[in-house]
């Protein structure tokens, strides 16, 4: 039939509507590629590019790189390309990723609970000064975190790590990232229960195993006897939580599902008690469950906390016991609430053993590699040897005899790392920003050190415990949405209407004490000039209508948008 203005549809046959196949979950059946990203994990595993990288890469240089392992595969061994210099926000989300990537890399070296020597933080020092243009900041991940890294020196870099226990394998990608831990686990007076042997032994059984290399995107867990509940157990794939059983004695209380990003969702519980023993055969099948049975169709749903979500707390539980444990698990109690609101360490603390920890705090998580070396000759001289980064970019230093705590405390404080720190400087974090990271649209670092300063002129006598989190994009890497004062970056107008760079604003947000996303006012953004107005605005509104010990999330939830703005 030909084409007349009456039916143009006959000039073109009439596709047959395809339909995918479910969400692509292997359990159902479902192996084939929905999109680039399942196709290049099928058509190679993530953990091979190493030896393309050692042999390949590394020798012919940045141009004889495949794409697929470039902007893929490459990050099951900690490198992500940043941001090539000079290309603004607003930019971001138009550019081809070829036209983002500069030829320098991102190199995050894992630190499962964030435990470190000396040796192994003076190398990480050395690296930072020789191969990275001196960066090395402390993630709220427990990571450090490189940039400048060059293909040619990646073997090198990786030599170096490995020799002294560290490694940068599965630091990235859809993968089981580093697992975190309380930075004070065997030595904390108040600890429940020490998590270090199951982090020990889920590093040894399923980090670079290749049964667990191919997950539909990240998980991430976390694993803490503290009362403190200091690994934002709410925000992970799964956590285990220290709980005393009425009956059985210390153990973990099992969450899964949660996850922040742009659908927030807080981690529930299931209501197992799992003993220290058991954690790591738990934590498989969990992670074996999000292989199997997690979305792999979109992206944007292949998180662990969707299918949590989707089939609630008692399913997941039973699947779990049933097609991977093949046992019951033992009923539990939650965690209690911490009586502290600070869950960083910071300070100086009595061990159990009598000697001292002390917790420092470096500017937004921003240190260097000479920094780096110098904390590791100051932690030799006055303690064992022993150092921990936390999940709010602090460190600490452990093992400390009382007779040093102010020697070693003047050391840091030379060197910029206070052991006393304002709130605004103590709770103020900060992901990459735009300067390297190739999603972020504005400026994060430089902008969270100078609030921080700013804050400290302006409200001196401020003493409350507040966190402020400034994130480059809405990905949320620094905890927004659960931040008292989170801030998402975005171009927004300023007065002459022009986009600049700017904040949306996200109130209220906790973990730990009653954890819940913050609240956003209709139509609030702030451009990055107003933002030390804003915040000290708002800051001296609270003290001026705070009710006697209340914290600001909760004067947040009940305050008038009014006083919000």
């Amino acid at each position: 039939m030909a084409a007349t203005p009456q039916n143009p549809a006959a000039a073109t046959p009439r596709r047959k509507v395809s339909r995918h196949r479910g969400e692509g979950q292997w359990a159902a059946g479902h192996f084939t590629p929905l999109n680039g990203n399942e196709q290049f994990k099928k058509d190679d595993d993530g953990l091979n590019v190493r030896t393309r990288i050692e042999t390949i890469y590394s020798k012919r240089g940045f141009d004889s790189i495949d794409p697929n392992d470039l902007r893929g595969r490459m990050r099951w061994w900690g490198l992500y390309t940043q941001r090539k210099p000079g290309i603004d926000g607003g930019k971001t989300a138009i550019l081809e990723p070829e036209e983002l990537d500069d030829e320098y890399f991102m190199l995050r070296v894992r630190i499962d609970g964030g435990r470190l020597t000396t040796q192994q933080l003076r190398v990480i020092g050395e690296i930072s000064q020789e191969f990275a243009r001196g960066t090395a900041d402390i993630t709220d991940r427990q990571n450090v975190q490189y940039h400048w890294i060059r293909i040619e020196d990646v073997p090198e870099i990786w030599n170096r790590l490995e020799a002294v226990g560290l490694s940068t394998t599965e630091a990235c990608g859809d993968t089981p990232r580093v697992v975190l831990g309380s930075p004070v686990a065997g030595i904390a007076a108040d600890e429940i229960i020490d998590g270090s042997p199951a982090i020990d032994e889920i590093q040894r059984r399923i980090i670079g195993n290749k049964a667990f290399s191919n997950l539909p995107r990240k998980f991430k867990s976390a694993i803490s006897g503290s009362p403190l509940l200091d690994v934002a157990h709410e925000i992970n794939d799964i956590a285990f939580v220290g709980v005393d059983h009425p009956e059985h004695g210390p153990g973990f209380d099992l969450w899964v599902g949660g996850g922040l990003s742009t659908n927030p969702k807080i981690g529930v519980r299931l209501g197992a008690w799992v003993p220290l023993d058991e954690v790591p055969d738990v934590y498989e099948g969990v992670i074996s469950i999000f292989r199997d049975y997690g979305y792999r169709r979109l992206r944007t749903r292949a998180r662990l906390k969707f299918l949590v979500a989707d089939w609630g707390a008692e399913k997941f539980r039973q699947v779990l016991e049933d097609e991977y444990l093949k046992r019951k698990l033992v009923d539990g109690p939650a965690p209690a609430q911490p009586v502290e609101r600070w869950r960083d360490h910071v300070g100086v603390h009595r061990q159990k053993d009598g000697r001292y920890y002390v917790g420092f705090a470096p500017r937004v998580g921003r240190v260097d590699g000479t920094t780096l070396t110098k904390i590791a000759d100051l932690a030799d001289a006055h303690g064992s040897g022993r150092v921990r980064t936390t999940v709010e970019q602090k460190m600490i230093v452990l093992d400390v005899d009382e007779s040093q705590v102010d020697s070693l405390t003047e050391g840091l404080e030379a060197l910029d790392l206070t052991v006393k720190p304002s709130p605004f400087r103590r709770g103020t974090m900060a992901c990459t920003g735009i300067e390297y990271c190739k999603l972020a649209i504005v400026e994060t670092k430089a902008r969270g050190a100078s609030l921080i300063d700013e804050l400290e002129r302006r409200i001196p006598d401020f003493d409350e415990p507040i966190t402020i989190n400034i994130n480059g994009c809405p990905n949320a890497c620094a905890r927004i949405q659960v931040a008292d004062i989170g801030l998402k970056g975005q171009l927004v107008m300023n007065d002459q209407g022009e986009q600049v760079e700017g904040y949306q604003v996200h109130l209220g947000g906790a973990l730990g004490l009653e954890a819940g996303f913050g609240r956003k006012v209709r139509g609030l953004k702030v451009t990055a000039q107003e933002l030390p107005d804003y915040v000290e605005r708002v800051l001296k509104r609270f003290q001026a209508e705070r009710e006697e010990g209340e914290r600001f999330a909760t004067w947040a939830a009940r305050a008038s948008e009014e006083a919000l703005s």
